[in-house]
């Protein structure tokens, strides 16, 4: 089973994804914050995150570009999640490592075709 880490400071969203995700087969884990992500990711990487870009502590775009530059993780597929919907943030996170771009408000049907475009389903 495929691993998935939401990283969501939001309660509601992490919530919502978790039972989309968990109906599409995945393995779920949650993170509120780009710090404890991280630090997930150093105990297990998962095989896919779903990632918030504005979150306390650290937040979307620092984590993916901290993730991308350790060799130590394997390197899961990330998708951002996020209201920020201009093409100046979508560069942004494709240049720091993102490999695809989801915008909330979100759907299984979404989900699905990203994660399809990726590789993962």
């Amino acid at each position: 089973m495929k691993c998935c880490l939401v990283v969501d400071d939001s309660k509601v969203i992490r919530k919502v994804a978790r039972r989309i995700l968990e109906e599409m087969n995945f393995q779920i884990m949650e993170a509120v914050d780009g710090q404890d992500a991280l630090e997930q990711c150093l105990q297990e990487a998962p095989d896919v995150i779903l990632l918030d870009w504005n979150m306390p502590v650290m937040n979307g775009i620092d984590f993916l570009r901290s993730l991308r530059e350790r060799a130590e993780i394997k390197q899961p597929v990330v998708v951002f999640c996020t209201t920020e919907n201009d093409m100046a943030h979508i560069r942004t996170a494709m240049e720091a490592g993102a490999n695809e771009y989801i915008m909330k408000p979100f759907d299984r049907e979404i989900i699905e075709a990203k994660f399809s475009q990726v590789g993962l389903m």
